[in-house]
């Protein structure tokens, strides 16, 4: 953390302040304890320090101005002058020596663990921190009190001469660094002008002069460089977008260069579960700590990881889509406190969101940032990068067609890894052929070249126009069906169910991925067994697919029904699972099934009361279809669940617009369900259920109606865009609601009015009755 504080600081060519160095000992301690300090951290930089391939002499000339404070600590250490009595001078100065020398050591280390690409980036920049310590050297020499220090003449001499020098000394800027520098943006322009370097002049410059030379090598540049932009995201030098062109440049370097042969591919072997640790910035400790995903990573609303989080006027932070559909739907308050909104500027959380994107990194889950974000790095993009990955991609492809197992599993997980991000790529990695190729690796043996397999397809099928190649390719769809029931790892598995989900973004294959053998019964298998990860791609595939009205019998007949029912005890994703289940009540057949699965009433009216804003929605709203689908039977079940009153009254105060509708809808059949229970007896629910077809719904109505009241009523409230007569002597809780919802007693005249379409005489047009 120090190391990436300082520099973040010496980049924008401020002194970074004392905090940053996190100084492992106290300075206000003994003169003696800091003069031991002193001179172990100055002797271990000088011992210690080799020479790199870049910033030779800069790095040289700070290591000899070192040595010389060296032998002044050895001095005083070593001779009989009694220094514990130092001027307050004199102390000052060796405080300022040490944060000094602590600097110098940051600097160096830097140099030595940073890439070659990046230093020779940052050439210009680092060769003016060496400057800036350098001045900082002839600064300290020059308030140091000689004469309150007794030291030998010839220590004296070295201490003055280094002075001298530090005060001649001018800003240094290696000419052969340079020069590699313009020849490194060479092969850049080249890229941008539809050129692809010679492979001659790529190995001579980063073999022979930059010393890259094997794969693993060139993977470490790529993952160094791909730190940078995440870590500085914004604020970097050279900008993010031709950072991006570097590391395409070194992505087609590796394999043209070195092949495929030369991975080091033993942590893809199937006994080494353990992540590869990232190196930079990225710490072993983001890596360890978190087996989930933390929660302040996650949406207050949805409870899904936040992938451009904003903050609102309240202070707080949500997910931009979760809270710009919040605002859209009329609330003025904050989810989380409930605190009026100023206004409703949404305000980028950089920093929160830069730590998302480091654990995603630390912990290798895919982080596909919004591409409207003006700030998202990873979207950044130019005509070299592009360029440069399209090269990439036809080396893939071609090994993937022609090359060994061992090379394919290679090229599988860089596609995989080149379609992560950015449509150009995904776009030309299926054009150039790929899918046919993985297709063959997804019943792979291997289970490494099935899962970079299957997850290369997930990532292809975000394109849209992709899902129509995976669609088309013969037995591609059955064999990521095969993969989601017997693949070979449980990450295979969950990314099939997603690849499922992400072609059932298109209407037309909904219907074609149900009627595929074992598809629905794989997903609701899933969803019932698999980890919290599965369950979520599972939920939201089977919410796709009940959208299509022709699946319905097809997810009854596969068990579908029980496992979205079940699925309603999960707060992760219970949301879709009552989404789904609306969509399929609307059918007679669904709701019939689901009226008889014994907990799905009761899930759902716990969803309605401890579910998310878009849960409860989706809760009611399936309530409401199965009440209109469902037949009495089904209706009763609803009816007679416990606290239904109390909760629909607390949806119509507190619910989402769309709730707000449905509890109003569901509110009037609880209405009319009482009305026939009080004045037709044996009747009862199918009386007034009378001509309600399912085609009756809640848009086509306009009431005037009161609800169910607790006792006793004196004043009317209207709310939402149907005018609902609610009426309270005195303010209830939601709990005084719920308590009291079985026993209400209704004291008011009601008075219905309701206007429908001619063509549905089940309604009467007129009802006035007094109870």
């Amino acid at each position: 953390m120090a190391t990436a504080a300082i520099f973040s600081s010496l980049r924008r060519r401020r002194s970074p302040s004392l905090e940053t160095f996190l100084a492992p000992i106290d300075l206000s301690s003994s003169e003696v304890a800091l003069i031991h300090t002193l001179s172990s951290l100055s002797t271990d930089l000088v011992s210690c320090f080799y020479v790199n391939l870049f910033q030779r002499k800069n790095s040289r000339s700070l290591i000899r101005k070192i040595a010389v404070l060296v032998v002044l600590f050895d001095y005083l250490i070593e001779s009989d002058c009694d220094y514990v009595n130092l001027s307050s001078t004199a102390v000052l100065c060796f405080n300022e020596c040490y944060l000094l020398l602590y600097r110098s050591k940051i600097l160096l280390d830097y140099c030595a663990q940073s890439s070659k690409l990046w230093l020779l980036l940052q050439n210009d920049a680092i060769s003016g921190h060496f400057h800036d310590l350098n001045q900082e050297i002839s600064t300290l020499l020059d308030v140091f009190p000689l004469n309150d220090v007794r030291l030998s003449d010839d220590v004296k001499e070295q201490l003055v001469l280094l002075q001298r020098q530090s005060r001649k000394a001018k800003l240094y800027v290696d000419k052969c660094d340079d020069d590699l520098r313009v020849q490194l943006f060479s092969f850049l322009y080249e890229f941008e002008n539809d050129r692809i370097p010679d492979s001659v002049e790529l190995r001579s410059f980063f073999v022979e002069k930059l010393g890259i030379r094997d794969s693993n090598s060139c993977r470490a540049e790529i993952e160094f460089l791909e730190e940078q932009i995440v870590n500085h995201e914004g604020d970097i030098e050279p900008n993010a977008s031709v950072l991006n062109a570097f590391v395409a440049i070194m992505r087609y370097c590796r394999f043209l260069l070195f092949g495929f042969e030369d991975e080091d591919e033993v942590e893809f072997s199937i006994g080494n579960n353990h992540k590869k640790m990232r190196k930079g910035f990225v710490t072993q400790e983001i890596a360890d700590t978190f087996l989930t995903v933390p929660r302040d990573f996650c949406c207050p609303i949805s409870w899904d990881l936040m992938r451009d989080p904003v903050i609102i006027s309240t202070g707080q932070t949500y997910d931009r889509s979760s809270i710009t559909r919040w605002i859209d739907e009329g609330h003025i308050t904050c989810p989380k406190t409930g605190q009026t909104l100023l206004h409703s500027k949404l305000v980028p959380n950089k920093a929160l969101r830069n730590l998302i994107m480091q654990w995603c990194i630390a912990n290798e889950i895919p982080y596909d940032p919004p591409e409207s974000s003006e700030s998202s790095a990873t979207a950044l993009s130019s005509k070299a990068a592009v360029e440069a990955n399209r090269a990439t991609s036809l080396l893939l492809i071609q090994q993937l067609a022609h090359g060994s197992p061992g090379g394919q599993t290679v090229a599988a997980r860089e596609i995989r890894l080149l379609a992560k991000t950015g449509k150009e790529n995904r776009a030309f990695i299926a054009q150039a052929g790929a899918i046919p190729y993985l297709h063959k690796l997804l019943s792979s043996s291997n289970p490494v070249a099935q899962e970079n397999s299957v997850t290369a397809m997930l990532n292809l099928s975000i394109y849209d126009k992709n899902k129509c190649r995976v669609m088309k390719e013969e037995g591609c769809l059955g064999s990521i069906i095969e993969v989601l029931r017997f693949g070979l790892t449980t990450e295979a598995r969950e990314n099939a169910a997603a690849t499922l989900f992400s072609l059932s973004a298109v209407h037309d294959y909904k219907k074609q991925i149900a009627n595929e053998e074992w598809a629905i019964e794989a997903l609701s298998g899933l969803l019932r067994i698999g980890t919290l990860r599965g369950k979520k791609d599972a939920v939201t595939a089977l919410f796709n697919l009940s959208t299509h009205t022709d699946n319905c019998s097809r997810m009854i007949e596969a068990g579908a029904i029980t496992a979205l029912v079940e699925a309603l005890g999960f707060e992760e994703v219970s949301e879709e699972a009552a989404g789904a289940l609306a969509f399929i009540v609307r059918q007679q057949i669904g709701a019939e099934a689901v009226g008889k699965e014994e907990m799905a009433v009761a899930g759902l009216i716990g969803m309605m009361r401890c579910g998310t804003p878009r849960g409860k929605e989706n809760a009611v709203a399936a309530l409401l279809e199965l009440c209109r689908s469902g037949g009495v039977a089904a209706t009763e079940k609803v009816i007679k669940a416990p606290a239904l009153a109390g909760l629909l009254q607390m949806l119509l105060f507190t619910g989402t617009k769309r709730a707000r509708r449905k509890a109003a809808s569901l509110a009037r059949v609880f209405q009319r369900c009482e009305h026939a229970a009080l004045h037709f007896g044996g009747l009862g629910v199918g009386y007034a259920f009378a001509g309600n077809s399912a085609t009756n719904r809640d848009s086509s109505i306009s009431m005037s109606i009161s609800l169910p009241a607790l006792y006793p009523i004196t004043e009317s409230k209207s709310i939402g865009a149907n005018s609902i007569q609610l009426s309270n002597r005195k303010e209830l809780t939601v709990p005084e609601y719920e308590k009291s919802a079985t026993n209400f007693t209704q004291v008011s005249t009601t008075k219905v009015t309701s206007r429908v379409k001619e063509s549905n005489p089940g309604w009467r047009n007129t009802t006035e009755q007094n109870t």
